[in-house]
């Protein structure tokens, strides 16, 4: 697949799949956080299992990167996240990697997260799980997760982990060239750099060609994990994971742009049993402006698997998403739960559920603005809420904890 947005590699991320601006030839050096900067930090897993985790690296070779015709191949970087076994003497694992942390640090004020300009050391939030743990023993149900349109993987890791402390192993995926930051393992002939940055300029959905392109790459993405799980015993994994992994159980969840190329990985991938997606649209913006949008495969044919379709009352595009939804459910109306949550914003399924209070009880964000992002439900309700529903979810479906 080919596309004629304008991309420039090493541009980085303006805000979640909403405001992108290039920031120079090379991803920029963080400055050193400040004495008194604020360190944010995560909820903890609710399991009665510690969570480990492990990033991976992997290579498609029979596809070229879409976004980069000068790159051969298709680079993907994931993490795992699973019931550890021992987990003496091992540290908590940042929630994002330095250099994604210090990419989008500073992006951050520019884009509708509305994130402050300094105040924040972006690098100290740590995670709650344990890098390279071994496993416990025991065969679990896998779900991928896909985040929202140019977010980093580890805007997930709350919801991730809490899923792996309740017994699943959580894989999130990063989708390069169009995550915020990417970091990894090295460089290569063809990537000069370890960090690779978005190319997104504004909204995908206002560029219909760069819509379906990131639409497409990520259901190819996706079924590419799902390939790769099918061997879990190749994989650079922990001691006691590739034999934990039932690839008979597996489940997609994803965020917005995320959300929505779960959805059709389940309508094409049969390996896949259940889905949830958590407020992504489910058709194709119109190729031209007054246009008729067009219905994903999925939103033409239906499902024949549970799909839980995950919304807030304070999405400001709801009439949009509720028409792909509408289509969708029409047609697979058994199998196809819809829920919403009262009071909340679009990015309450993310991190930023836990993480944007914190900025606003600092002072560093207004309440107008926390509500523009999360709503004004307290994280107090939101985040358990959301664990709630989506480890019920896959919990009735996929036999979870």
């Amino acid at each position: 697949m080919t596309s004629d947005f304008p991309i420039g590699r090493r541009s980085l991320l303006l805000g979640s799949a909403a405001l992108a601006l290039g920031l120079g030839a090379r991803p920029a050096r963080a400055a050193a956080a400040a004495p008194g900067d604020v360190v944010l930090t995560l909820p903890a897993p609710t399991g009665r299992h510690p969570v480990g985790c492990r990033s991976v690296y992997l290579v498609d070779t029979s596809r070229r990167d879409p976004w980069d015709s000068s790159v051969p191949v298709r680079e993907l970087m994931l993490t795992f996240f699973y019931p550890a076994g021992d987990i003496t003497g091992l540290a908590p694992a940042p929630q994002l990697p330095p250099p994604t942390a210090n990419a989008f640090g500073q992006v951050a004020p520019y884009g509708p997260l509305r994130l402050p300009a300094a105040g924040v050391d972006w690098a100290a939030t740590l995670s709650h799980s344990f890098a390279d743990a071994p496993a416990l023993p025991g065969r679990r149900p896998v779900l991928l997760y896909s985040p929202g349109g140019g977010d980093p993987r580890g805007l997930g890791t709350s919801l991730a982990e809490d899923l792996a402390g309740h017994g699943a192993v959580v894989v999130t995926v990063d989708h390069p060239g169009d995550g915020a930051a990417v970091e990894f393992p090295g460089t290569t002939a063809f990537r000069d750099e370890p960090v690779r940055t978005t190319v997104f300029r504004g909204d995908p959905r206002d560029r219909p060609e760069v819509f379906r392109t990131m639409i497409d790459t990520r259901v190819a993405d996706l079924r590419f994990v799902l390939d790769r799980l099918a061997r879990p015993i190749e994989l650079p994994l922990p001691r006691g994971l590739a034999g934990a992994i039932d690839r008979h159980r597996i489940g997609l969840y994803g965020h917005s742009a995320g959300g929505s190329a779960a959805t059709e990985v389940l309508f094409e991938d049969h390996r896949v049993r259940a889905a949830v997606n958590l407020e992504g649209y489910l058709d194709h913006p119109p190729p031209v402006p007054g246009g008729t949008p067009e219905p994903f495969p999925v939103t033409r044919h239906g499902v024949d698997r549970p799909l839980l379709l995950l919304g807030t009352e304070g999405f400001d595009h709801r009439p949009e998403l509720d028409r792909s939804w509408s289509a969708l459910t029409a047609r697979s109306r058994r199998l196809v739960r819809t829920a919403r949550i009262a009071d909340a914003g679009h990015w309450v399924f993310t991190d930023c559920a836990a993480t944007i209070p914190q900025l606003q009880a600092a002072g560093l964000t207004t309440r107008a603005e926390r509500n523009a992002v999360i709503g004004r439900i307290a994280p107090t309700v939101s985040i358990p809420k959301v664990r709630r529903l989506v480890r019920g979810f896959f919990a009735q479906h996929l036999d979870t904890c």
